[in-house]
Protein backbone atom coordinates (compact mmCIF):
# COMPACT_ATOMS: atom_id res chain seq x y z
CA UNK A 1 0.00 0.00 0.00
CA UNK A 2 1.09 3.28 -0.57
CA UNK A 3 0.41 6.86 1.20
CA UNK A 4 -0.38 10.42 -0.04
CA UNK A 5 -0.81 13.87 2.53
CA UNK A 6 -4.14 16.16 1.81
CA UNK A 7 -4.44 19.19 4.31
CA UNK A 8 -7.78 19.93 5.34
CA UNK A 9 -9.39 22.74 7.80
CA UNK A 10 -10.62 21.95 10.84
CA UNK A 11 -13.11 23.30 12.35
CA UNK A 12 -12.31 27.01 10.30
CA UNK A 13 -8.76 27.66 12.88
CA UNK A 14 -6.47 25.24 12.15
CA UNK A 15 -5.27 22.74 9.70
CA UNK A 16 -4.12 19.38 9.06
CA UNK A 17 -1.92 16.07 7.30
CA UNK A 18 -4.35 13.06 6.72
CA UNK A 19 -2.13 10.32 5.18
CA UNK A 20 -4.43 8.87 2.83
CA UNK A 21 -3.79 4.93 1.75
CA UNK A 22 -3.47 3.95 -2.23
CA UNK A 23 -4.00 0.80 -3.13
CA UNK A 24 -0.96 -0.04 -4.68
CA UNK A 25 -1.17 -1.99 -8.39
CA UNK A 26 -0.98 -5.84 -7.91
CA UNK A 27 2.15 -7.62 -9.29
CA UNK A 28 -0.41 -9.80 -11.86
CA UNK A 29 -1.83 -6.20 -13.02
CA UNK A 30 1.68 -4.75 -13.64
CA UNK A 31 2.76 -8.25 -15.48
CA UNK A 32 -0.35 -7.86 -17.79
CA UNK A 33 -0.08 -4.04 -18.75
CA UNK A 34 4.00 -5.19 -19.37
CA UNK A 35 3.02 -7.79 -21.91
CA UNK A 36 0.67 -5.21 -23.73
CA UNK A 37 2.66 -2.00 -23.84
CA UNK A 38 5.37 -0.63 -24.71
CA UNK A 39 7.68 1.99 -23.05
CA UNK A 40 5.49 2.76 -20.20
CA UNK A 41 2.36 3.24 -21.81
CA UNK A 42 -0.35 1.21 -23.45
CA UNK A 43 -1.37 2.91 -26.91
CA UNK A 44 -4.47 2.31 -29.50
CA UNK A 45 -3.05 -0.61 -30.95
CA UNK A 46 -1.67 -2.19 -27.61
CA UNK A 47 -4.93 -1.58 -26.00
CA UNK A 48 -6.90 -3.07 -29.11
CA UNK A 49 -5.00 -6.10 -29.14
CA UNK A 50 -5.38 -6.66 -25.04
CA UNK A 51 -9.76 -6.26 -25.83
CA UNK A 52 -9.12 -9.26 -28.34
CA UNK A 53 -6.84 -11.43 -27.20
CA UNK A 54 -7.24 -11.07 -23.40
CA UNK A 55 -10.64 -10.06 -23.20
CA UNK A 56 -12.00 -11.87 -25.16
CA UNK A 57 -13.85 -8.79 -27.49
CA UNK A 58 -13.74 -10.12 -30.58
CA UNK A 59 -15.65 -7.49 -32.36
CA UNK A 60 -13.74 -4.77 -30.25
CA UNK A 61 -12.49 -1.82 -32.63
CA UNK A 62 -9.51 0.38 -32.39
CA UNK A 63 -12.37 3.31 -32.27
CA UNK A 64 -13.49 1.61 -28.67
CA UNK A 65 -10.07 1.34 -27.90
CA UNK A 66 -9.77 4.94 -28.54
CA UNK A 67 -12.56 5.84 -26.88
CA UNK A 68 -11.36 4.28 -23.67
CA UNK A 69 -8.50 6.49 -23.72
CA UNK A 70 -10.54 9.33 -23.95
CA UNK A 71 -12.67 9.02 -21.30
CA UNK A 72 -9.17 9.76 -18.88
CA UNK A 73 -8.99 13.43 -21.10
CA UNK A 74 -10.56 15.10 -17.71
CA UNK A 75 -8.31 13.33 -15.28
CA UNK A 76 -4.64 14.49 -14.22
CA UNK A 77 -3.75 11.38 -15.16
CA UNK A 78 -4.54 11.49 -19.13
CA UNK A 79 -1.47 11.33 -21.23
CA UNK A 80 -1.65 11.42 -25.09
CA UNK A 81 0.51 8.49 -25.53
CA UNK A 82 -2.10 6.21 -24.61
CA UNK A 83 -2.61 4.77 -21.10
CA UNK A 84 0.01 4.18 -18.48
CA UNK A 85 0.23 1.97 -15.37
CA UNK A 86 -2.12 4.20 -13.08
CA UNK A 87 -5.14 4.45 -15.89
CA UNK A 88 -4.88 1.33 -17.41
CA UNK A 89 -5.65 -0.35 -13.27
CA UNK A 90 -8.08 2.32 -13.28
CA UNK A 91 -9.80 1.22 -16.14
CA UNK A 92 -9.65 -2.31 -15.57
CA UNK A 93 -11.25 -1.86 -12.16
CA UNK A 94 -13.81 1.09 -13.45
CA UNK A 95 -17.59 1.40 -14.47
CA UNK A 96 -16.43 1.03 -18.64
CA UNK A 97 -15.12 -1.77 -17.73
CA UNK A 98 -17.73 -4.04 -16.82
CA UNK A 99 -17.80 -8.38 -15.85
CA UNK A 100 -19.37 -9.16 -18.80
CA UNK A 101 -19.03 -6.95 -22.43
CA UNK A 102 -22.35 -5.47 -23.33
CA UNK A 103 -21.35 -7.20 -27.01
CA UNK A 104 -20.87 -10.57 -26.30
CA UNK A 105 -24.99 -10.79 -25.80
CA UNK A 106 -26.17 -14.10 -24.26
CA UNK A 107 -23.19 -16.73 -24.79
CA UNK A 108 -24.25 -18.87 -21.92
CA UNK A 109 -26.08 -22.40 -22.29
CA UNK A 110 -29.67 -21.78 -21.52
CA UNK A 111 -31.33 -24.96 -22.07
CA UNK A 112 -30.27 -26.47 -18.67
CA UNK A 113 -33.30 -26.23 -15.95
CA UNK A 114 -34.61 -22.87 -14.26
CA UNK A 115 -33.10 -23.67 -11.53
CA UNK A 116 -29.05 -23.48 -12.62
CA UNK A 117 -28.67 -19.83 -13.16
CA UNK A 118 -28.58 -16.82 -11.54
CA UNK A 119 -32.00 -14.50 -11.61
CA UNK A 120 -31.99 -10.50 -11.43
CA UNK A 121 -35.12 -10.12 -8.74
CA UNK A 122 -36.95 -7.51 -7.71
CA UNK A 123 -38.55 -7.11 -4.25
CA UNK A 124 -41.64 -4.67 -3.74
CA UNK A 125 -41.46 -3.72 -7.27
CA UNK A 126 -44.20 -1.57 -6.91
CA UNK A 127 -43.28 1.15 -4.27
CA UNK A 128 -41.98 4.15 -5.17
CA UNK A 129 -39.94 5.04 -2.38
CA UNK A 130 -39.81 3.71 1.56
CA UNK A 131 -41.94 0.72 3.01
CA UNK A 132 -43.98 2.73 5.37
CA UNK A 133 -45.40 5.83 3.64
CA UNK A 134 -44.49 5.58 -0.38
CA UNK A 135 -46.51 5.42 -2.72
CA UNK A 136 -47.45 1.88 -4.72
CA UNK A 137 -47.41 2.56 -8.77
CA UNK A 138 -46.55 0.48 -11.69
CA UNK A 139 -43.92 2.59 -12.55
CA UNK A 140 -41.43 0.77 -10.46
CA UNK A 141 -42.06 -2.08 -12.24
CA UNK A 142 -41.88 -1.14 -15.48
CA UNK A 143 -38.66 0.66 -14.83
CA UNK A 144 -37.25 -2.61 -13.63
CA UNK A 145 -38.40 -4.77 -16.54
CA UNK A 146 -36.58 -2.24 -18.77
CA UNK A 147 -33.10 -2.82 -16.95
CA UNK A 148 -34.01 -6.03 -17.22
CA UNK A 149 -34.93 -7.63 -14.28
CA UNK A 150 -37.17 -11.05 -14.01
CA UNK A 151 -39.04 -11.24 -10.98
CA UNK A 152 -41.14 -8.84 -10.26
CA UNK A 153 -42.90 -9.30 -6.49
CA UNK A 154 -46.93 -7.77 -5.91
CA UNK A 155 -47.88 -7.87 -2.35
CA UNK A 156 -52.45 -8.33 -2.90
CA UNK A 157 -54.57 -7.18 -0.60
CA UNK A 158 -58.47 -6.68 -1.08
CA UNK A 159 -58.91 -3.27 -1.06
CA UNK A 160 -61.56 -1.43 1.38
CA UNK A 161 -64.58 -2.43 -0.74
CA UNK A 162 -63.47 -5.93 -0.63
CA UNK A 163 -64.26 -6.48 -4.03
CA UNK A 164 -60.79 -5.99 -5.90
CA UNK A 165 -57.48 -6.56 -5.17
CA UNK A 166 -54.86 -3.18 -4.32
CA UNK A 167 -50.99 -3.98 -4.71
CA UNK A 168 -49.00 -2.25 -1.31
CA UNK A 169 -46.99 -2.88 1.69
CA UNK A 170 -49.64 -4.16 3.80
CA UNK A 171 -50.53 -2.40 6.92
CA UNK A 172 -48.54 0.62 6.45
CA UNK A 173 -49.28 4.20 5.03
CA UNK A 174 -48.31 3.06 1.52
CA UNK A 175 -50.85 4.06 -1.28
CA UNK A 176 -52.35 1.46 -3.26
CA UNK A 177 -51.82 1.02 -6.44
CA UNK A 178 -54.41 -1.48 -8.99
CA UNK A 179 -53.49 -5.11 -9.82
CA UNK A 180 -55.04 -4.94 -13.26
CA UNK A 181 -53.06 -1.84 -13.59
CA UNK A 182 -49.40 -3.64 -12.80
CA UNK A 183 -50.88 -6.95 -14.79
CA UNK A 184 -51.06 -4.81 -17.98
CA UNK A 185 -47.78 -3.13 -17.54
CA UNK A 186 -45.87 -5.93 -16.62
CA UNK A 187 -47.54 -7.53 -20.16
CA UNK A 188 -46.66 -4.32 -22.17
CA UNK A 189 -42.65 -4.10 -20.71
CA UNK A 190 -42.16 -7.62 -19.46
CA UNK A 191 -39.37 -8.78 -22.81
CA UNK A 192 -37.99 -5.19 -23.32
CA UNK A 193 -34.75 -6.03 -21.89
CA UNK A 194 -34.85 -9.74 -22.51
CA UNK A 195 -36.67 -12.57 -24.27
CA UNK A 196 -35.97 -15.02 -21.25
CA UNK A 197 -39.19 -15.66 -18.83
CA UNK A 198 -40.69 -13.04 -16.08
CA UNK A 199 -41.61 -14.56 -12.69
CA UNK A 200 -44.29 -12.99 -10.68
CA UNK A 201 -44.18 -13.69 -7.02
CA UNK A 202 -47.41 -13.22 -5.46
CA UNK A 203 -47.73 -12.45 -2.12
CA UNK A 204 -51.05 -13.28 -0.87
CA UNK A 205 -53.91 -11.71 1.53
CA UNK A 206 -56.82 -12.56 -0.11
CA UNK A 207 -59.95 -14.72 0.18
CA UNK A 208 -61.23 -17.49 -1.86
CA UNK A 209 -63.27 -15.47 -4.18
CA UNK A 210 -60.87 -12.71 -4.90
CA UNK A 211 -58.30 -15.38 -5.49
CA UNK A 212 -61.03 -16.57 -7.89
CA UNK A 213 -60.57 -12.80 -9.07
CA UNK A 214 -57.11 -12.60 -9.38
CA UNK A 215 -56.57 -16.04 -11.55
CA UNK A 216 -59.53 -14.43 -14.18
CA UNK A 217 -57.24 -11.00 -14.35
CA UNK A 218 -54.55 -12.68 -14.88
CA UNK A 219 -55.14 -15.29 -17.44
CA UNK A 220 -57.14 -12.43 -19.18
CA UNK A 221 -54.56 -10.42 -19.41
CA UNK A 222 -51.70 -12.79 -19.92
CA UNK A 223 -53.34 -15.55 -22.38
CA UNK A 224 -51.08 -17.52 -24.17
CA UNK A 225 -48.05 -15.77 -22.81
CA UNK A 226 -49.07 -17.48 -19.11
CA UNK A 227 -47.06 -21.18 -18.57
CA UNK A 228 -49.56 -23.38 -16.06
CA UNK A 229 -48.40 -26.58 -15.22
CA UNK A 230 -52.16 -27.63 -15.12
CA UNK A 231 -53.32 -29.45 -11.67
CA UNK A 232 -49.88 -31.14 -11.12
CA UNK A 233 -47.33 -29.52 -9.87
CA UNK A 234 -43.96 -29.39 -11.88
CA UNK A 235 -41.30 -32.18 -11.99
CA UNK A 236 -38.78 -30.26 -13.64
CA UNK A 237 -37.65 -26.74 -13.94
CA UNK A 238 -38.05 -25.97 -17.48
CA UNK A 239 -35.41 -23.91 -19.56
CA UNK A 240 -34.52 -20.39 -19.82
CA UNK A 241 -34.51 -21.01 -23.48
CA UNK A 242 -38.33 -23.22 -24.01
CA UNK A 243 -39.86 -20.29 -21.42
CA UNK A 244 -39.06 -17.46 -23.68
CA UNK A 245 -41.84 -14.70 -24.18
CA UNK A 246 -43.27 -16.76 -21.34
CA UNK A 247 -44.90 -15.34 -17.70
CA UNK A 248 -44.97 -17.55 -14.39
CA UNK A 249 -46.72 -17.64 -11.39
CA UNK A 250 -45.29 -18.42 -8.46
CA UNK A 251 -46.94 -17.93 -4.61
CA UNK A 252 -47.82 -20.71 -1.82
CA UNK A 253 -50.98 -22.82 -2.46
CA UNK A 254 -53.71 -21.75 -0.47
CA UNK A 255 -53.43 -25.43 1.24
CA UNK A 256 -49.94 -24.85 2.05
CA UNK A 257 -50.93 -21.36 3.31
CA UNK A 258 -53.38 -22.82 5.95
CA UNK A 259 -50.94 -25.02 7.41
CA UNK A 260 -47.70 -22.84 7.75
CA UNK A 261 -50.36 -20.06 9.12
CA UNK A 262 -51.57 -22.56 11.59
CA UNK A 263 -47.86 -24.00 12.84
CA UNK A 264 -46.84 -20.35 13.21
CA UNK A 265 -49.39 -19.03 15.24
CA UNK A 266 -48.72 -22.43 17.84
CA UNK A 267 -45.51 -21.75 17.92
CA UNK A 268 -45.76 -17.85 18.46
CA UNK A 269 -47.24 -18.22 21.58
CA UNK A 270 -44.32 -18.76 23.33
CA UNK A 271 -42.33 -15.77 22.27
CA UNK A 272 -44.65 -12.71 23.84
CA UNK A 273 -43.08 -9.24 23.19
CA UNK A 274 -41.94 -10.45 20.28
CA UNK A 275 -43.51 -8.97 16.29
CA UNK A 276 -43.76 -12.39 14.66
CA UNK A 277 -43.93 -10.31 11.18
CA UNK A 278 -40.73 -8.38 11.75
CA UNK A 279 -38.90 -11.95 12.83
CA UNK A 280 -40.77 -13.77 9.84
CA UNK A 281 -39.63 -10.95 7.47
CA UNK A 282 -35.71 -10.10 8.95
CA UNK A 283 -35.01 -13.34 10.71
CA UNK A 284 -34.40 -13.41 14.26
CA UNK A 285 -31.29 -12.28 16.12
CA UNK A 286 -29.87 -15.39 18.23
CA UNK A 287 -26.83 -14.79 20.49
CA UNK A 288 -25.16 -18.64 20.02
CA UNK A 289 -26.93 -20.44 17.02
CA UNK A 290 -25.26 -23.23 18.47
CA UNK A 291 -27.36 -23.58 21.13
CA UNK A 292 -30.46 -22.91 19.07
CA UNK A 293 -30.69 -25.65 16.80
CA UNK A 294 -32.98 -28.23 18.11
CA UNK A 295 -35.38 -25.72 19.44
CA UNK A 296 -35.50 -23.59 16.16
CA UNK A 297 -35.98 -26.36 14.07
CA UNK A 298 -39.56 -27.53 15.38
CA UNK A 299 -40.94 -23.86 14.08
CA UNK A 300 -38.24 -22.15 12.16
CA UNK A 301 -38.40 -18.70 11.26
CA UNK A 302 -35.36 -19.38 9.13
CA UNK A 303 -37.62 -20.93 6.10
CA UNK A 304 -40.42 -18.31 5.15
CA UNK A 305 -42.39 -17.00 2.02
CA UNK A 306 -40.78 -13.78 1.64
CA UNK A 307 -43.23 -12.70 4.25
CA UNK A 308 -46.25 -14.29 2.94
CA UNK A 309 -46.93 -15.66 5.97
CA UNK A 310 -47.19 -12.18 8.41
CA UNK A 311 -50.30 -10.58 7.35
CA UNK A 312 -53.25 -11.70 5.85
CA UNK A 313 -57.23 -12.54 6.40
CA UNK A 314 -59.06 -14.04 9.49
CA UNK A 315 -59.13 -18.01 9.60
CA UNK A 316 -62.66 -17.70 8.48
CA UNK A 317 -62.09 -16.44 5.35
CA UNK A 318 -58.98 -18.97 4.96
CA UNK A 319 -60.84 -22.02 5.70
CA UNK A 320 -63.48 -21.32 2.76
CA UNK A 321 -62.99 -23.91 -0.11
CA UNK A 322 -60.23 -22.47 -2.66
CA UNK A 323 -60.24 -21.29 -6.08
CA UNK A 324 -58.95 -24.60 -7.91
CA UNK A 325 -58.53 -22.14 -11.09
CA UNK A 326 -55.86 -20.34 -8.93
CA UNK A 327 -54.63 -22.60 -8.16
CA UNK A 328 -53.78 -24.00 -11.40
CA UNK A 329 -51.74 -21.28 -12.25
CA UNK A 330 -49.05 -21.67 -9.80
CA UNK A 331 -46.08 -22.74 -11.80
CA UNK A 332 -43.32 -22.50 -9.03
CA UNK A 333 -45.02 -23.34 -5.98
CA UNK A 334 -43.39 -21.75 -2.58
CA UNK A 335 -44.09 -22.28 0.75
CA UNK A 336 -41.85 -23.98 4.54
CA UNK A 337 -41.89 -27.79 4.38
CA UNK A 338 -42.79 -28.64 8.14
CA UNK A 339 -39.53 -30.08 10.34
CA UNK A 340 -37.79 -26.34 9.58
CA UNK A 341 -34.82 -25.96 7.81
CA UNK A 342 -33.18 -29.34 7.96
CA UNK A 343 -36.25 -30.77 5.87
CA UNK A 344 -36.69 -27.57 3.53
CA UNK A 345 -32.82 -28.23 2.43
CA UNK A 346 -34.11 -31.28 1.62
CA UNK A 347 -35.09 -32.11 -1.80
CA UNK A 348 -38.46 -33.81 -3.14
CA UNK A 349 -37.43 -35.24 -6.51
CA UNK A 350 -41.08 -34.95 -7.77
CA UNK A 351 -41.38 -31.89 -7.54
CA UNK A 352 -39.83 -28.02 -7.65
CA UNK A 353 -40.65 -25.19 -5.77
CA UNK A 354 -39.32 -22.15 -4.27
CA UNK A 355 -37.70 -21.49 -0.66
CA UNK A 356 -36.78 -18.44 0.42
CA UNK A 357 -34.21 -17.01 3.23
CA UNK A 358 -33.38 -13.39 4.77
CA UNK A 359 -30.09 -12.71 4.75
CA UNK A 360 -29.91 -12.42 8.39
CA UNK A 361 -31.63 -16.15 8.49
CA UNK A 362 -29.26 -17.52 5.80
CA UNK A 363 -26.34 -16.43 8.09
CA UNK A 364 -27.95 -18.27 10.78
CA UNK A 365 -28.23 -21.34 8.65
CA UNK A 366 -24.52 -21.27 7.33
CA UNK A 367 -23.89 -22.10 11.14
CA UNK A 368 -26.63 -24.71 11.98
CA UNK A 369 -26.93 -26.34 8.90
CA UNK A 370 -23.68 -25.81 6.88
CA UNK A 371 -23.01 -29.34 6.13
CA UNK A 372 -26.88 -29.02 4.18
CA UNK A 373 -26.33 -26.53 2.96
CA UNK A 374 -23.06 -27.09 1.38
CA UNK A 375 -23.91 -30.35 0.36
CA UNK A 376 -27.22 -28.77 -1.43
CA UNK A 377 -24.95 -26.70 -3.07
CA UNK A 378 -23.19 -29.47 -4.71
CA UNK A 379 -23.43 -29.82 -8.71
CA UNK A 380 -23.91 -33.30 -9.67
CA UNK A 381 -20.85 -35.85 -8.19
CA UNK A 382 -20.40 -39.39 -8.28
CA UNK A 383 -22.02 -41.83 -5.82
CA UNK A 384 -24.06 -38.58 -4.80
CA UNK A 385 -27.06 -36.24 -5.07
CA UNK A 386 -27.17 -33.81 -7.98
CA UNK A 387 -28.52 -30.84 -6.78
CA UNK A 388 -30.02 -27.60 -8.68
CA UNK A 389 -29.70 -24.51 -6.80
CA UNK A 390 -30.50 -21.07 -8.33
CA UNK A 391 -29.74 -17.86 -6.78
CA UNK A 392 -32.61 -14.87 -7.11
CA UNK A 393 -31.23 -11.59 -5.24
CA UNK A 394 -33.37 -9.05 -4.39
CA UNK A 395 -33.57 -6.69 -1.26
CA UNK A 396 -33.41 -8.70 1.95
CA UNK A 397 -34.07 -12.01 0.71
CA UNK A 398 -32.05 -14.40 -0.99
CA UNK A 399 -34.56 -17.12 -2.89
CA UNK A 400 -33.94 -19.99 -4.24
CA UNK A 401 -35.32 -22.20 -6.58
CA UNK A 402 -35.10 -26.24 -6.02
CA UNK A 403 -34.95 -29.47 -7.49
CA UNK A 404 -32.88 -32.35 -7.08
CA UNK A 405 -32.75 -36.09 -8.88
CA UNK A 406 -31.27 -38.89 -6.23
Amino acid sequence: MATSKQTYKVCFCFRRKFKLIVAETPIEIKTLFETYSENGFMNVDHLHRFLIEYQNEDKATKEDAQAIIDTFKHLNIFQRKGLHLDAFFRYLFGDINPPLSSTLGVHQDMTAPLSHYFIYTGHNSYLTGNQLSSDCSDVPIIKALQRGVRVIELDMWPNSAKDDIDILHGRTLTTPVTLIKCLRSIKEYAFTASPYPVVITLEDHLTPDLQAKVAEMVTETFGDMLFTPGPECLKEFPSPDSLQKRVLISTKPPKEYLESKSIKEKGSVSQKGNDPAEEEAWGKEVPDPKLKIEADDKTDPNVEEDSEDEEDQDDGDRKQTTEPKYKSLIAIHAGKPKGGLEEALKVDPNKVRRLSLSEPALEKAAITHGTDIVRYLLNKSAGSCSGDLSFTFSVGFLTLLTKSNC
